[in-house]
């Protein structure tokens, strides 16, 4: 049996409240209760709840920066690349539905503020990693020449749409149903 520590307990029993009630509704006090924690050990573990919400949000950016690093991690060509990223998008939002969900809903927060350094490391951590494949590719003439924003965009754009709608109800339908399709309008977008 694997034994989970009080920082674990409270991470799982405040991330389900704030999937129930949200970030702003969910008290220290209701958290500490769902975990079966005190006070103190709350506040040992977490400054503030928003630190708590904070460490969610960033093991959860990081969690999906894993999967897209992965799909990638063999060189694959880039065309291969590109689809086996777009499916590593929708495979991880479809998985990791409430961590995707909470990403999605959090991105105006005002507790976000205190972590954009944290966030920004993150991101570059990524981008950097994701670069060692792409910027070989777009050497090589395989990839256009775009600034990272604008490949990523243009890569998870669409499936990001679908995947959007699909986490807040509007459609029931998976966005995995419409993987080929978002792989070939990606490649046709970002191949040369």
């Amino acid at each position: 049996m694997i034994e989970t520590t009080t920082t674990d307990r409270i991470r799982q029993a405040a991330f389900a409240l704030f999937e129930q009630d949200g970030v702003d509704a969910t008290s220290v006090a209701a958290i500490c209760r769902a975990a079966q924690v005190s006070n103190g050990s709350f506040f040992h573990a977490y400054a503030t709840k928003d630190a708590l919400a904070g460490d969610i949000y960033l093991s959860a950016l990081a969690s999906y920066h894993a999967a897209m690093v992965k799909a990638v991690s063999g060189n694959p060509s880039a065309a291969d690349g590109v689809a086996a990223l777009v499916r590593a998008h929708v495979n991880w939002v479809t998985r990791e539905r409430g961590l995707a969900t909470f990403i999605f809903e959090q991105v105006r927060a005002e507790w976000l503020d205190t972590l954009r350094e944290a966030q920004q490391a993150e991101n570059a951590r990524y981008r950097d990693a994701l670069n060692g494949w792409r910027l070989r590719h777009v050497s090589e003439g395989a990839l256009a020449d775009l600034e990272d924003e604008v490949f990523m965009a243009q890569l998870v754009g669409p499936a990001q749409m679908l995947c959007r709608a699909w986490l807040s109800g509007r459609r029931s339908q998976s966005p995995k149903t419409y993987l080929p399709d978002l792989a070939r309008c990606a490649q046709m977008v970002l191949c040369t």
